[in-house]
């Protein structure tokens, strides 16, 4: 077994750990970065449904109840993501949920969090974006919110957009460094100044370190680059600071089976999991009506058939963000589109998901909208005990089973009929479409933005982490990944998880720095 020694050990490569890693790395500290999928780039991108290529940077997670979407891979879901870039609306800061208490830190706001979020949109870029950026989907839903008497806009974006070929294979990497994942900012800055990235490396466990000036000693496997279920190397290393952002269902996973070593963890640890009140359905669009109603056309003639065509997301309505109507009445509609590979998730006009019916809606896939939801929830899921290694039990690859118990509360579910109600409204209008949410008998409730399971907060009952991100009890050991987001958001989480992980460096630097690190201040953003 190898061991080796660090003074800022990161476990994952994504929004989470990728920002930390670039700035104790700049600031002088050595950093070490873990990440349990492979090191893939523009070339390495396989744009196809095959088995071995989507599947090597994309796990699909089933639950009990539920199925996560994660990425698997250096970089995180920052790889895999539709890259919507937005900031989480002020009033969900305030949020008090079922407990009517505070969730987030009282010192958390979204004032607060706006210089951080500044960072984050100049490190990437993010783009924002305009009406001929849109995609034919997205002006589907922009022209039809129009029609009910709703705004729609177009979505800001971690894409170059001039150097976008509008594929649609977002979810399979992008072969043309369009997408600004973190391939292409914080980890190659990081690099530069001495970080060391490994991939295929999967933390099991952290417990104290046994060596002199070091705080914790974290356990690790080297997986088989053609089986994640396989490894047969192993190591050790002491850091004096770790920071874990290995996503909502990874992070909690390795707290859990360390617990006997580190002598207990936060009761709220695994639990208060939230999809972020994702829900997807298919609009089954008129082509008839798209172009009486709509008055829209596209080269060849059609009215619309363009769902496949242009970005996953593009275009999307903010009406029902509005801060003074109640908690679960709160959401974003946005457009949004997934591989064929998905399509057998679609339920007919009737509520079933096969026969010849299904047969002939699929015919016409090309004529749908996709739409996504997001609103507020409960935060009701929660993990059972964790696997003897991984984050999960590997079935074949991409694929995987995980003790995570989802059951919406009454509450949950108003939330989400709220919003297919508003979708109805939108697209039933004098016939244009027909509206059929995903059916969750199949996968459950589908959802690629897992969080919650380590969140921040001020109430040591309900949350696992200070507000600075530490894990309650245990100096040096910090989360900044999905995981540390207390709420659902109502909108796209990768800007807020990046924005808390910016603001969770000082913190980070304070405590390597109290170890007898030399870190500096003052680092910048990565340069372009």
């Amino acid at each position: 077994m190898t061991t080796q020694t660090t003074d800022v050990l990161v476990v994952g490569s994504g929004f989470g750990g990728a920002i930390p890693g670039y700035y104790l790395a700049a600031a002088g500290a050595r950093v070490t970065v873990l990440e349990r999928g492979p090191r893939l780039g523009a070339a390495d991108f396989t744009h196809s449904l095959r088995v071995g290529s989507y599947n090597r940077i994309v796990d699909a997670v089933q639950g009990d109840g539920t199925t996560v979407i994660a990425g698997n891979c250096v970089g995180g879901g920052s790889v895999v993501y539709f890259a919507a870039s937005l900031r989480t609306p002020a009033f969900v800061f305030e949020r008090r949920g079922d407990r009517h208490r505070r969730i987030w830190p009282s010192a958390l706001t979204r004032a607060v969090l706006d210089p951080w979020y500044d960072r984050v949109e100049e490190a990437l870029p993010v783009t924002r974006t305009n009406w001929s950026d849109v995609s034919y989907a997205g002006g589907v839903l922009a022209a039809a919110c129009h029609r009910a008497g709703y705004t729609c806009n177009p979505v800001p974006v971690a894409v170059d957009t001039p150097a976008c070929v509008n594929c649609n294979w977002m979810l399979s990497g992008c072969r043309f460094d369009a997408k600004r994942s973190l391939l292409l900012n914080y980890l190659p800055a990081a690099e530069a100044h001495g970080a060391e990235v490994r991939g295929l490396h999967e933390v099991q466990t952290i417990g104290p370190s046994a060596l002199s000036g070091y705080r914790y000693a974290v356990a690790y496997t080297i997986l088989d680059p053609d089986d994640y279920s396989c490894g047969d190397q192993a190591g050790v290393i002491h850091a004096k600071t770790v920071v874990l952002a290995a996503g909502a269902l990874g992070t909690p996973v390795i707290l859990q089976r360390s617990a006997p070593l580190l002598g207990g963890i936060p009761r709220a640890v695994g639990r208060y999991f939230t999809g972020n009140g994702d829900r997807v359905s298919v609009a089954d669009v008129d082509e008839t009506k798209a172009r009486s109603l709509l008055r829209l056309s596209r080269p060849g003639g059609s009215a619309y058939q363009g769902l496949p065509i242009g970005r996953p997301i593009t275009a999307a309505s903010f009406d029902h963000l509005d801060a003074e109507t109640p908690e679960y009445s709160r959401f974003t509609i946005q457009q949004i589109y997934f591989p064929p590979l998905t399509n057998v998730l679609a339920q007919t006009p009737s509520g079933t998901w096969f026969g010849i019916e299904k047969r002939g809606m699929l015919g016409r896939w090309r004529s749908w909208l996709t739409l996504l939801t997001m609103s507020e929830d409960d935060n009701e899921g929660f993990l059972g005990a964790p696997p003897i290694t991984g984050s999960f039990t590997r079935l074949a690859p991409g694929l995987g089973r995980t003790n995570l118990t989802y059951r919406p509360t009454p509450r949950t579910s108003a939330a989400w009929g709220r919003a297919d109600a508003a979708l109805r409204e939108i697209m039933h209008k004098d016939g244009l479409a027909r509206v059929m949410p995903w059916a969750q008998d199949v996968a459950g409730a589908v959802t690629a933005h897992p969080l919650g399971t380590a969140r921040l907060g001020d109430d040591p009952a309900t949350s696992a982490l200070t507000g600075t991100n530490e894990l309650r009890g245990h100096p040096g050991l910090f989360v900044t990944d999905g995981s540390a987001v207390p709420t659902a958001l109502t909108v796209n989480p990768s800007l807020t998880i990046a924005a808390l992980a910016e603001r969770a460096v000082p913190a980070i630097s304070d405590s390597t720095r109290a170890m007898g690190v030399r870190v500096g201040v003052g680092v910048p953003v990565p340069a372009r």
